[in-house]
């Protein structure tokens, strides 16, 4: 999990959660199943029959704004997409992804340097994102993150280790 290869689909600034997943079908059932197949219907009305499973979506600034629901990180991740990649995102947003586990990146240059189709590479730990030869660089995602991560999300985490405590690595610095 610490690289990531998928194709681009690219959104603006501002998609909210109502956007990701609009709350017409959110307070009807809770079957990810189900809602996956409205993925990003607020902002592209086909784009859940177009994905593949492994692709990553760019997006502008203040991705996942809007409500708190947790349901919108789990139907981008129940529908195939393996990261978002972004301007910026909503705060709350940001920490559920990562319970959930699916890897979100901070990477402003990014955005106005690939177009939707486009084949990327995400290095996690590494702090880099490969797309069309240009490497840009963002912040490594953070051992405790990565492991939360690498465990499936929050709830697995504590599933497999008993805590929420994390341990650094054997040898690490």
């Amino acid at each position: 999990m610490e690289t990531i290869r998928g194709n681009v689909w690219k959104f603006g600034d501002d998609i909210s959660t109502d956007l990701i997943i609009p709350g017409k079908y959110k307070f009807k059932t809770i079957d990810l199943e189900e809602l996956s197949r409205h993925a990003m219907e607020g902002a592209d009305p086909n784009f859940a029959s177009k994905i593949s499973k492994g692709d990553v979506i760019v997006a502008g600034k203040n991705f996942g704004c809007g409500s708190s629901r947790e349901q919108a990180p789990l139907v981008l991740k129940h529908a195939g997409i393996s990261a978002v990649v972004a301007k910026s995102f909503a705060r709350i947003f940001y920490r559920n992804s990562f319970n959930i586990g699916l890897p979100l990146v901070e990477c402003a240059e990014l955005y106005d340097n690939t177009e939707t189709g486009e084949s990327i590479e995400i290095r996690l730990t590494e702090g880099k994102v490969i797309s069309q030869g240009k490497t840009f660089y963002f912040k490594p995602i953070p051992g405790f993150l990565m492991t939360i991560l690498q465990d499936g999300g929050l709830v697995e985490h504590y599933r497999k280790r008993g805590s929420f405590v994390w341990e650094e690595p054997t040898g690490s610095q």
